[in-house]
């Protein structure tokens, strides 16, 4: 059994389920590495305000890693803890070249994300998946235009992100993007691509984390599947991968454990943090 402190887990495609659900076992499970004083927290792409309501009130959570590392909290108080923006000069170099394509943009303040109304009425087009849809329309703000939304705040932001209707278009994009200074792409979805900050991933804000609370990296596990969980699995210091991950994140772990609907989660804790042997 690992020294481990601290666990950082991905939520879509790793603790929950495809239909968007936490499982017994795996409630079970991070409670029961609660009881050791182990910390436990979501690492995601999504903004706090997208996290699933059982998550932000989950005994024992105390911490949320949102927008791929740009915004950590403290969960009971709503502190940020940790905050690196992506610049809105940035931003609106981005979104300029989101818009050349047929794209569903959001951007993200404050742990919200703002979204086009008529891109929401569309989101069928872009989100085929309708537990990603039920999602998607429960967790952002339509509004008239982002435009107005950035010019309004006239700040930098979380995140910006672009949803695509047509793969062509999206690496097309993708190398557009590529060319500006000062920001980070990844895609998790497949058919999205998430713009941060320069250097803002998942890794690296975990290990911030541990050493704002005295955890070293080696003392942190972290579980994904996505590109977006690539520099998180690589940068802690006990990195699983889930089943249903994709190549390079395999590559990138220490252990691969079964996928998000078979409790691969729960029993990565079991075996590694409680001590109990992985059920099969």
């Amino acid at each position: 059994m690992k020294k481990i402190k601290l666990i950082g887990f991905d939520l879509d495609g790793t603790l929950l389920t495809s239909s968007k659900e936490v499982t017994t076992r795996t409630r079970q499970a991070l409670r029961a590495a609660r009881e050791k004083g182990v910390v436990v927290l979501a690492a995601t792409g999504r903004p706090y305000s997208g996290m699933p309501r059982e998550i932000q009130d989950f005994p024992g959570i105390c911490y949320a890693l949102t927008s791929n590392g740009a915004r950590i909290i403290e969960t009971r108080t709503g502190k940020v803890l940790i905050e690196e923006l992506i610049s809105l000069e940035n931003a609106k170099k981005a979104l300029e070249i989101l818009e050349k394509y047929d794209t569903l943009q959001e951007v993200y303040f404050d742990g919200v994300g703002y979204v086009n109304e008529t891109k929401m009425a569309e989101i069928e087009k872009y989100h085929h998946n309708p537990y990603m849809r039920e999602y998607f329309l429960k967790t952002r703000n339509a509004v008239p235009d982002i435009r107005e939304v950035i010019e309004r705040e006239n700040r930098a932001m979380d995140k910006v992100q672009g949803l695509f209707a047509d793969m062509a278009e999206r690496a097309s994009a993708w190398k557009e993007l590529e060319k500006v200074d000062g920001i980070t792409l990844v895609g998790s979805l497949g058919y999205n691509i998430e713009i941060n900050a320069a250097g803002v991933n998942k890794g690296k804000g975990l290990v911030a984390l541990g050493e704002l609370l005295g955890i070293r990296r080696e003392e942190i596990m972290a579980l994904g599947d996505g590109d977006n969980d690539v520099e998180m699995i690589r940068e802690v210091g006990f990195g699983v991968a889930m089943a249903n991950a994709e190549d390079k994140v395999k590559e990138s772990a220490d252990y691969i454990t079964d996928s998000n609907d078979d409790d691969g989660v729960a029993k990565a804790i079991e075996k590694f943090v409680l001590g109990g042997k992985e059920a099969c």
